[in-house]
């Protein structure tokens, strides 16, 4: 029987509404099924989604729903993280106020991301940028500075003197601001902290609790604290040689056992040492200058030249007075990490054997590897780090590194300086207190009043929140709330005289610290309702990019801990289980060759493939286009595809078919035009088998067969309906994809058939459940088609609402195995025989294989080892 083709333009938005209506996916806290929170990182509202989206929600959504059948009460909100400075370069550029460009993107993206058929809970929609968002936000400020986890000090930022605001340093490029071109100034300011520092080593040693996060993760969460045991050493300073008043220069190294190595002292452009000596020697002071324009993020310091100038200051070595070093300011030591000095040992550290090369410092070798000739072994152009044996270290020469370490620690903190140890073990975090300041508008504003009785007090809940003022001028550089006429003064909350507010505003890592937490009550008056948030996190599955596996979890977790000091619920971690999902990428083309060409759109190119080669031309014009590199998908390249071209033209679900098809999830996907009508043609293909034969399998009931022709295909339906969902369940979504392509593969024939009148009664019924089980197995996937077939199928209900069904597990056994069969230790032959057959038969079975007889030549095996389920193994 001929069928009409899929329509998803008439199907996908009658399903939406209908599940809208029934308000399948709005969640009830008070639910008495089992709770599973699946969320995945709340998008920018930039303007527009974009294929990257398209995956990393389908992937939520497949959860949401595939826990949804399996008698979860599923929590699956969305929100959005509405605060930053895009929108106040939109407000410059455009002339429209920060907050209608948000909200007008906000309306823009919840069209496309409802047209996907996600399975949200809209209900509990919120933007940070909400009054009653920012609110609560304000509230668990106050409460953190009641518990002491918020601090005020004065730190080194960068500043842009054009753009006048602080820049994070990886917006620091060549030395200038990354949108105004300027050269950028170190500045000394106030900023607020966070104490993040408090929870150091809990936050790393928490880490190994993590089972459900990746490994690499974990692996740049620790990196990022950086945990490190060491040694303080203080270095005399060499009389004669140092600023009046200066006597010792402190040093934390992590290798104190590589003393004897040591060739020079690099102290940071910001350590007073460096500026006292700056005070007489203005190369110094204006080399200094140099170093502070650099810019000062881990990235920036690995790639630039290692440069320093020595300042003619000298250190004594602790273990000979006769011996001193000199001290270079460096531009790779940070002010920030440890004392901001470091002791340089050449032969073991490959950053400072480039430094000693460069600036003709010795290089001694102080670790060698073991049954090394200590006479011979030279250091030059690669540093040795392995470990070893100590040489040329006087009383540590044969020790172990480790043995070394413990040698000069205990003779260190037994030789005085002043009234204190030469040397002290410590430990030490790389992790620093996280500034929040930011000189700008669009964020949620810090609950602060500047008082010059009172100093910097809170503002009262009860005069909560404090509302950005809407009548703002963004037309010169600068924060408009510091030049507003009347919106920063206020009377002190303490002793009633004229104040002002507190101007900065929290940087927009804040806002989402702690999101997933309102979520579980977002109607609440205060932040949370410590007992819903209490039965919903830690989020069961948080699905989002790698390039959020630092900052974002490591601020999510400190605000967690947080939270839970100031009680607003009582657990430590926000995310049971991570995945980080892999990117969208897709080929460049370009007008023109060379670096110079123009980039071009993938919808304005046409790709034509002749002997095996591929050509591409401007649709437009007939122009070649170059075919450039796979990459991933950028506005300034402009190989993006709008998923709004592809739901308009191939329908949600095979956008969403094909981001879960294509690869494994943690890796990219490469997105091309033959893929997506590859997975367009499977949605058709799936309505077409199900919708020729629905009204035959529409009068059947569904029933397993026992035996025959029928009975495989009930076999080959409940393996598909075990593997799917153990897939599902390890988020292997390209695995499930596979089964349920080899299960429809399967069904053709039979269903064609069945079409045509020419099945059994017992085939009917067989097929009947195998499509109900297809249908419930896509409709995580393709919820659309699913809901179609059903409908189709005459079935009752939405599919939506529908459970999981259960594997027979009689059905799910092989009855037959292959056992590998081994001839002389080398595998030969592969032979299936029936599970159950005995010892005796699989011998025999084997003997016969044509190989095995080969092998023997007419001979006689000497020994055959039939190892049960496992191995056949021939001596012949």
């Amino acid at each position: 029987m001929a069928t009409e083709r899929y329509n998803p333009r008439a199907s996908e938005p009658k399903w939406q509404k209908a599940w809208g209506e029934a308000k399948l996916f709005e969640t009830d806290n008070d639910d008495p099924r089992p709770k599973y929170y699946v969320l995945e990182m709340f998008p920018y509202p930039s303007g527009r989604i974009h294929v990257g989206h398209v995956r990393n929600y389908a992937m939520g959504d497949v959860v949401a729903r595939f826990r949804r059948a399996m008698g979860y009460n599923v929590l699956h909100p969305m929100g959005w993280d509405a605060f930053g400075m895009p929108a106040e370069n939109a407000a410059m550029k455009n002339k429209v106020h920060p907050k209608d460009w948000t909200y007008q993107n906000i309306a823009t993206m919840r069209t496309q991301l409802k047209s996907m058929g996600l399975s949200l809970d809209w209900s509990r929609e919120f933007a940070t940028c909400d009054v009653d968002y920012y609110h609560r936000q304000q509230m668990l400020f106050i409460d953190f500075v009641e518990k002491g986890l918020v601090t005020r000090k004065s730190s080194k930022v960068n500043w842009d003197p054009e753009d006048m605001t602080v820049l994070a340093n990886e917006q620091v490029i060549d030395g200038r601001g990354w949108r105004s071109g300027a050269l950028v100034e170190q500045r000394e300011l106030t900023q607020w902290f966070f104490k993040i520092t408090d929870f150091a080593q809990d936050l790393s040693d928490a880490l190994d609790g993590l089972d459900e996060w990746p490994e690499k993760v974990k692996l740049m969460q620790r990196n990022w604290i950086g945990r490190s045991e060491g040694l303080l050493i203080r270095w005399p300073l060499a009389a004669g040689t140092a600023p009046a008043g200066e006597n010792e220069l402190e040093v934390y190294t992590t290798r104190p056992d590589t003393i004897f190595g040591a060739s020079f002292m690099a102290i940071s452009a910001d350590h007073p040492l460096a500026r006292k000596a700056a005070e007489s020697k203005p190369e110094l002071a204006a080399f200094m200058d140099d170093v502070r324009r650099m810019g000062t993020s881990v990235a920036a310091l690995e790639t630039a030249e290692k440069k320093g100038m020595d300042t003619g200051i000298r250190v004594v070595h602790p273990f000979d007075p006769s011996w001193t070093l000199p001290v270079y300011v460096a531009n790779f030591v940070l002010m920030d990490y440890g004392t901001g000095a470091i002791f340089g040992c050449p032969s073991g550290d490959q950053r400072d054997l480039d430094f000693a090369n460069k600036y003709g410092l010795p290089v001694v070798p102080v670790v060698m590897p073991e049954g090394g000739d200590a006479a011979t072994f030279q250091i030059t152009e690669e540093a040795y780090t392995d470990d070893g044996v100590m040489i040329n270290s006087r009383f540590l020469d044969g020790m172990k590194p480790e043995a070394a370490f413990n040698d000069v620690a205990t003779r260190l903190q037994q030789i005085s300086i002043g009234n204190r140890p030469m040397g002290e073990r410590k430990v030490q975090f790389r992790l620093r207190d996280w500034g929040i300041s930011r000189q700008r508008y669009w964020g949620c504003p810090i609950p602060m009043i500047h008082c010059e009785d009172c100093g910097v007090v809170p503002v009262p809940k009860a005069d909560l929140p404090v509302r950005l003022p809407d009548d703002v001028e963004f037309d010169r550089p600068g924060n408009p709330l510091d030049r507003h006429p009347t919106w920063r003064h206020v009377n002190c909350p303490q002793c009633g005289k004229a104040a002002r507010r507190e101007t900065d505003t929290m940087d927009t890592f804040v806002d989402s610290s702690w999101y997933f937490a309102r979520f579980t009550a977002p109607w609440e008056n205060e932040p949370t309702d410590p007992k819903a948030a209490n039965e919903w996190l830690p989020v069961d599955q948080y699905i989002g990019g790698i390039e959020h596996a630092i900052l974002h979890l490591l601020y999510s977790r400190f605000f967690t801990r947080a939270m839970s000091k100031a009680g607003h619920l009582d657990l430590s971690e926000p995310f049971k289980g991570l995945f980080t999902q892999g990117m969208v990428v897709h080929e460049t083309y370009r007008l023109g060759s060379g670096p110079n060409g123009e980039w071009v759109s993938p919808s304005d190119v046409r790709i034509e493939e002749t002997d095996g080669k591929r050509r591409a031309t401007l649709i437009a014009t007939g122009e070649p286009v170059e075919i450039g590199s796979i990459e991933k998908m950028s506005k300034s390249k402009k190989n993006v595809v709008d998923p709004d071209d592809i739901i308009a033209s191939y329908g949600a679900d095979t956008a969403r078919w094909f981001v879960l098809s294509d690869s494994p999830p943690e890796r990219d996907v490469v997105w091309t035009e033959a893929g997506v009508e590859g997975a367009h043609r499977f949605v058709q293909r799936v309505w077409r088998l199900v919708s020729e034969s629905a009204e035959v399998l529409a009068q059947a009931e569904a029933r397993a067969a026992g035996e025959g022709d029928a009975a495989a295909v009930s076999k080959a339906a409940h393996k598909a309906l075990k593997s799917v969902g153990e897939d599902i369940g390890k988020l292997a979504f390209n695995k499930a994809v596979a089964r349920i392509y080899e299960l429809t593969n399967t069904l053709q024939g039979p269903l064609a058939d069945a079409a045509a009148g020419k099945a059994s009664a017992e085939m009917v019924s067989a097929l009947r459940e195998a499509v109900d089980i297809l249908i419930v197995m896509i409709a995580p996937m393709m919820p659309h088609l699913a809901e179609e077939c059903w409908a189709a199928l005459q079935g009752d209900g939405l599919v939506a609402d529908r459970p999981w069904p259960k594997f027979d597990a009689a059905l799910v056994v092989d009855n037959e195995i292959t056992y590998p069969v081994q001839i002389n230790g080398k595998k030969r032959a592969d032979l299936t025989i029936a599970r159950d057959a005995d010892q005796l038969t699989v011998e025999k079975a084997a003997l016969a294989l044509e190989a095995v007889q080969k092998a023997l030549d007419g001979k006689s095996p000497r020994k055959v080892i039939v190892v049960p389920q496992r191995i056949v193994n021939v001596v012949a």
